[in-house]
């Protein structure tokens, strides 16, 4: 018996492609809520996409709160898999989130070990092409409260990006 694998040459096209049905979900999750708007999805997506590109993202969430006691009550979690074996992968989706009083919304982001790497004077340059203001979060990132449960897998040429609903 024998097993036959693709072998992918990953380009910044293909994260691209891949990170389109993130951005079609961070825009549904904004719009859903009401927490924000179309602008904040672009400033916020420009970020996340440029830290992919540069393969400097493990991992971000798109996090509900309950804005009284900062506790997450729902997450969407897209962890990015640079050798993955799909060559495409399923359409955006799931996102069916309550437009609540007294949430809001946040992105938490996790580096890989290549960002990790940088030296100070490159993590600087790098950050000044951000839009945002990225820092240190608080966050219980395990989120053992909340329950997950697998959802899409978006993939290009073997880039992917494995989402999970957490509630």
């Amino acid at each position: 018996m024998s097993t036959t694998s693709q072998t992918f040459t990953r380009t910044t096209t293909d994260v691209q492609k891949t990170f389109a049905s993130f951005k079609a979900d961070l825009g549904m999750i904004a719009m859903r809520t009401g927490k924000w708007t179309p602008a904040q999805v672009d400033l916020y997506f420009h970020d996340v996409l440029a830290l992919a590109e540069q393969y400097y993202l493990a991992q971000v969430d798109i996090i509900l709160h309950d804005s009284l006691t900062g506790r997450p009550m729902r997450v969407a979690s897209y962890t990015v898999n640079n050798d993955g074996t799909a060559p495409n992968g399923g359409r955006a989706g799931g996102n069916d989130w309550p437009n609540q009083a007294n949430t809001h919304l946040s992105l938490l982001l996790f580096y890989t070990p290549a960002w990790h790497n940088l030296g100070a004077v490159a993590k600087q340059a790098f950050q000044q092409k951000l839009k945002g203001s990225w820092g240190p979060s608080a966050i219980d990132s395990n989120y053992p409260h909340l329950q997950r449960e697998a959802a899409q897998l978006y993939a290009t040429n073997g880039y992917e990006l494995q989402k999970q609903n957490l509630r």
